[in-house]
């Protein structure tokens, strides 16, 4: 508990002064190293929380609170598919701000599985593997990476950005007997393109529009 109150107290100072925001937006996920199923891509979405320090400076930062809807499509001699994640993600980026308009975003994310199924010509949603096991049981539950991508500020609080996430660790634990798509490796792993807009709310636009009435006045 005492570890806790300080890591609260340590980060206070960043809330009371930061920008928070939503954002959402699209996603096209995929996997490496699985040429042996004839993977292809997914489309599914983002959405979440965001906090921006306020900077003036040309480096800052971006701490994200995301659900990611993910997966891939595959396609075998016998069966044919697609498999649906859905993950909880934290980035962390360091953001570099090449004008108040552009900005650079590099850095790394954890994420952490929260559903897994599988859809195929033989089965639907499947909640078990051929030997009882639930899907999820077949994956790792944390993931972890880095990415990178560009963020555009046309107006003040909106925000625009791409950005690529690429995975580090496996996406699956082993190989196991009735898991659907079947292969003899587990190297498999996620990478994705995310599109998104979103809204940042914080002291700045407040500032700006009292400073904007004084004016008026």
């Amino acid at each position: 508990m005492k570890k806790l109150i300080i890591y609260i107290l340590l980060l206070n100072p960043i809330f009371v002064s930061a920008q928070f925001g939503i954002k959402g937006g699209l996603n096209f996920a995929n996997v490496t190293n699985a040429s042996s199923v004839n993977n292809g891509s997914r489309t599914g979405f983002n959405i979440g929380l965001l906090l921006a320090p306020p900077s003036k400076k040309i480096i800052s930062s971006r701490t994200e609170f995301t659900f990611s809807r993910q997966g891939y499509s595959y396609k075998t001699a016998t069966n044919t598919g697609n498999v649906n994640l859905d993950y909880i993600m934290l980035p962390q980026y360091l953001c570099i701000n090449i004008t108040k308009y552009f900005q650079i975003q590099l850095g790394a994310q954890m994420a952490f599985l929260v559903s897994a199924s599988v859809d195929s010509n033989k089965t639907t949603n499947t909640p078990t593997t051929g030997n009882g096991n639930k899907i999820i049981d077949l994956y790792n539950k944390f993931d972890y990476g880095y990415g990178g991508g560009i963020e555009i500020h046309p107006v003040s609080g909106l925000l625009i950005g791409a950005r690529m996430n690429i995975s580090l660790s496996n996406l699956y634990k082993d190989v196991q007997s009735g898991q659907s798509p079947s292969f003899s490796g587990v190297d498999f792993k996620n990478n994705m393109l995310q599109i998104f807009a979103g809204w940042k709310f914080g002291k700045k636009e407040k500032k700006e529009k009292k400073e904007k009435n004084n004016v008026t006045e």
